[in-house]
């Protein structure tokens, strides 16, 4: 069982750093179950973590890390190529990590347009099994400050948390508008009128914007090894940005990672420093609900002061608005209301042009029967968490006319249809 070992830097005794709870048998009773080696060092009231690296660079876990980076990807060629000396590939790792020579392979760029025009930088595979690694040790640790309300690139949290969430809070500020104008004398019929305020926005060229001096001086106020932070500056660095010290790429495991604890700094302004009860993030996008327009413009201000001045980032000023919460909240893809919830039209109609792709590709041959069946389940268990009954019968439906008229087209052609004839 691994060994966690607490040192009280205030306490000059002897017995410093030797400090433990005997059971019968005379072994250590408040070791805990962990993953982790490492030494926690409690200093005012906060841990902090070192002897982090020899656990980082284990093979055990960068054996998870590969597992975790394979999946749902298994048939790529690159991670066959990788498994085929599997053994070998993940004990050169561990010696590049432990002699300090590993050197992370330029990042591939290309171009997605879905909808929205992005650049997506893709690090070699054993550099993804490298991210795994890296985030399964520090992970943990810095993920226990998050606050509940964020909800990306996190186990158990999500999408459709983060709606119901959503439908929770918006619910609630109704029920105390309703209450307050009652006990106000006012009699409110109109539930519109019971509703209150949302600040929905997000963060301007987020990605492109983290610092990473800001960003090492949040890690480090809980990750002490050097070694740790000499790979993260590793793989900051190797993504080449206009501006030097500053952005992370789009598709690493990373920078998913390190966007959450970069904003943390914000929720943590939002929740114990402005006492908002009802905000919610997912990466860079966030939403306050109140039933006081005045006081969400005035957390708004105080929010772009915070982050222009501690994080160097700004809202955006094209998506920053206050809307009334009867008109329905866009989030994440969806359009929320009180008691139901729509898929933005956008997003429906971009399944319709996915289909007239996916019939193109079939007939083509670029893609097979259970290749278009995959996509299309995703989606419709993405869209069944709003009001999509009849838009997701008539996708099914038009998937399954794909496979049809492919079938009619090979049959009634000349040399297929000889071939079928007795």
């Amino acid at each position: 069982m691994p060994l966690s070992l607490n040192v009280n830097s205030d306490n000059n005794t002897a017995n410093n750093g030797r400090r433990f709870n005997l059971n019968a048998n005379n072994e250590p009773s408040n070791v805990a179950p962990m993953v982790l080696i490492y030494i926690q060092v409690q200093s005012n009231n906060m841990k902090t973590y070192t002897k982090l690296y020899e656990e980082l660079c284990s093979y055990d876990n960068l054996k998870l890390a590969w597992k975790k980076a394979r999946k749902r990807k298994t048939l790529k060629s690159y991670i066959i190529e990788f498994e085929s000396d599997l053994e070998n590939n993940l004990n050169k790792l561990k010696y590049e990590l432990e002699t300090f020579t590993y050197a992370p392979a330029p990042l591939r760029t290309f171009i997605v347009h879905d909808p929205k025009t992005r650049k997506i930088s893709a690090s070699h595979f054993r550099d993804r099994v490298v991210h795994h690694a890296l985030c399964n040790i520090i992970g943990p640790i810095l993920e226990r400050n998050f606050i509940y309300d964020s909800f990306a690139n996190q186990k158990g949290k999500g999408v459709n948390l983060a709606i119901k969430r959503l439908e929770y809070f918006i619910r609630k500020i109704y029920r105390t508008k309703a209450q307050n104008s009652l006990r106000e004398g006012q009699l409110l019929l109109n539930k519109s009128k019971t509703g209150g305020f949302a600040i929905k926005t997000d963060i301007r060229h987020y990605f492109d914007s983290v610092d990473y001096e800001i960003l090492l001086r949040i890690i480090k106020k809980k990750i002490k090894d050097t070694n740790v932070i000499w790979l993260i500056k590793l793989i900051l660095k190797n993504h080449k940005t206009k501006i030097n010290g500053k952005g992370m790429p789009l598709g690493n495991l990373t920078s998913q990672f390190f966007a959450n604890v970069y904003l943390n700094e914000l929720d943590q302004f939002v929740k114990h420093k402005l006492k908002a009860r009802h905000y919610i993030r997912y990466v860079d996008d966030f939403i306050l609900l109140n039933k006081d327009e005045r006081v969400l413009r005035r957390w708004k201000e105080e929010i772009d002061l915070f982050i222009r001045n501690n994080l160097k980032i700004e809202l955006h000023p094209d998506k920053t608005k206050i809307i009334l919460i009867n008109k329905g909240i866009t989030m994440l893809g969806f359009r929320v209301f009180l008691y139901h919830k729509f898929l933005k039209k956008s997003n429906a109609k971009r399944i319709w042009k996915r289909i007239d792709f996916f019939k193109k590709d079939f007939i083509e041959g670029k893609l097979n029967e259970v290749q278009i069946k995959d996509s299309i389940s995703g989606w419709i268990v993405y869209a069944k968490f709003a009001n999509t009954y009849y838009l997701r019968k008539k996708v099914y439906l038009n998937t399954k006319r794909i496979f049809l008229d492919h079938f009619f087209f090979v049959t009634n052609s000349p040399n297929v249809a000889s071939s079928l004839l007795p």
